[in-house]
C-alpha cells in the first residue's frame, strides 16, 4: 500500500482522530464509532489508488461506520463503494435495506445516500471507491442493488470478489506499467457483477442500455489520440452495430465525427497552452491527436476558437514561434 496506518505506532490519545483524518482525506467522509476506549483500539489500514479507483484495506477491532445524511449531501464526487468481506461477518444498511455479509460476499453501496456498516466483533474488509460517472450505471440499478450480498449464487460476482480481493493486496498489479491496463477491465467486471445480479435478462439489458451512451463517450475519450479510432471499432468494442451506435449517440444529441473533432481540438488547445507547448511543433501536437493534415488542423482550430493555433501558443509562450522553424513553417502555422 502507498500509505499504511497502524495504531500500534500512534499515541492512544491520537488514535481516533488519526483514523478519522486518514479516511476523510483519502477515502470517504464518515463518522467512526469504535465502541471502546482509545487504549483498546487496534487498526491497521492501507490506502492506495489505481487510476480513478481508490482502495482501502482494513483490519480492526469492532467498529461502526456511518455515512450521515449531511455527509452524503456534501459529497463533491458521487461514488460507488464495493465492500469485500474477508472473514467474520458484518451488517450493511442503505435505502432501508439491511444485509448480513459473510466471507467472500461482495456488496455495493452509494456515497450519495446515508449508509451504516456494523463490524460487531472485528473488521476484516477491503473497500473500493469508484466514481459513479466512471461506472456509468443508471441510478435505479445502483439503488436496487445497494446493500445486497453478492457472490453466493452469482458466478460473476464470485469472480469479481476474487479479482478485487487480489487487486487490493497486490501492489505489483496496481503499480508501474500494469496500473493503466487494469482500470477499464476492473470497471467492466464490476458493471457485469451488478447487472448480472439484477435478475431477468430484460432488466439486465435495460440497465446496460441506459448507460451505453456514457460508456461509448468514455471509450472515445480514452482512445482520442488513436488514429485508428473509427465508428466500426467503437461499435465492435460495445457489441453493437454501427447503425445502433449512431442511434444511441443521436439520443444524446451527439454527432460522432463532430464530437471526436471537438474533443481532439480541445486536447490540442490544452497542450499548446501547457508547459510542453513550446517544446513541440504545432504539427507534431496536432498529429498526436489525430490531425495528420496541418492545414486542415489550423483551419479547424481557428473555426472552433476564433484564433490560430500559432497565435494561441504565442499568447501562452511569447516568442515560441521564432525558434528556428523557418518562415515557411510559420506561414503554414505549424511551427
Amino acid at each position: 500500500m502507498n500509505s499504511v496506518l497502524d495504531t500500534s505506532l500512534i499515541p492512544q490519545q491520537d488514535r481516533e482522530e488519526t483514523i478519522r483524518s486518514a479516511l476523510w482525506e483519502s477515502f470517504v467522509r464518515v463518522d467512526v464509532d469504535h465502541h471502546r476506549p482509545a487504549s483498546d483500539i487496534s487498526v491497521r489500514m492501507g490506502l492506495d489508488a489505481v487510476g480513478p479507483i481508490r482502495i482501502c484495506s482494513a483490519k480492526s477491532t469492532a467498529v461502526t461506520v456511518r455515512r450521515t445524511s449531511r455527509l452524503a449531501r456534501e459529497d463533491e464526487e458521487p461514488a460507488v463503494f464495493v465492500g469485500l468481506q474477508m472473514s467474520g461477518t458484518s451488517l450493511v444498511e442503505q435505502h432501508g435495506r439491511q444485509s448480513l455479509l459473510r466471507p467472500e460476499n461482495l456488496t455495493v453501496y452509494e456515497s450519495i445516500a446515508p449508509y451504516t456498516l456494523h463490524f460487531g466483533r472485528a473488521l476484516d474488509h477491503h473497500f473500493l471507491r469508484i466514481p459513479r460517472a466512471v461506472l456509468a450505471l443508471p441510478d435505479r440499478a445502483l439503488r436496487d442493488i445497494a446493500a445486497i450480498p453478492l457472490g453466493s449464487d452469482n458466478p460473476v460476482a464470485r469472480l469479481a470478489f476474487r479479482y478485487f480481493a487480489e487487486l487490493a493486496v497486490s501492489e505489483d498489479t496496481r503499480g508501474g506499467v500494469y496500473a493503466e491496463a487494469i482500470v477499464q477491465p476492473s470497471i467492466e467486471l464490476l458493471r457485469a457483477a451488478v447487472t448480472s445480479q439484477l435478475g431477468t435478462s430484460r432488466v439486465n439489458r435495460a440497465a446496460l442500455e441506459a448507460s451505453l451512451g456514457l460508456r461509448i463517450t468514455q471509450y472515445v475519450r480514452k482512445h482520442l489520440a488513436d488514429p485508428t479510432l473509427s465508428a466500426a471499432r467503437i461499435a465492435a468494442a460495445h457489441g453493437i452495430s454501427v447503425r445502433h451506435l449512431y442511434t444511441v449517440l443521436a439520443q444524446s444529441g451527439i454527432s460522432l465525427g463532430d464530437w471526436i473533432r471537438s474533443h481532439r481540438l480541445a486536447e490540442c488547445r490544452r497542450e499548446l497552452a501547457g508547459p510542453g507547448g513550446r517544446l513541440r511543433t504545432i504539427a507534431g501536437i496536432a498529429r498526436s491527436w489525430g490531425f495528420p493534415d496541418p492545414a486542415y488542423f489550423s483551419k479547424a482550430f481557428k473555426r472552433a476558437y476564433g484564433i490560430s493555433p500559432r497565435d494561441w501558443r504565442d499568447h501562452h509562450h511569447p516568442g515560441s514561434s521564432t525558434r528556428g522553424s523557418g518562415r515557411g513553417a510559420r506561414t503554414a502555422d505549424v511551427s
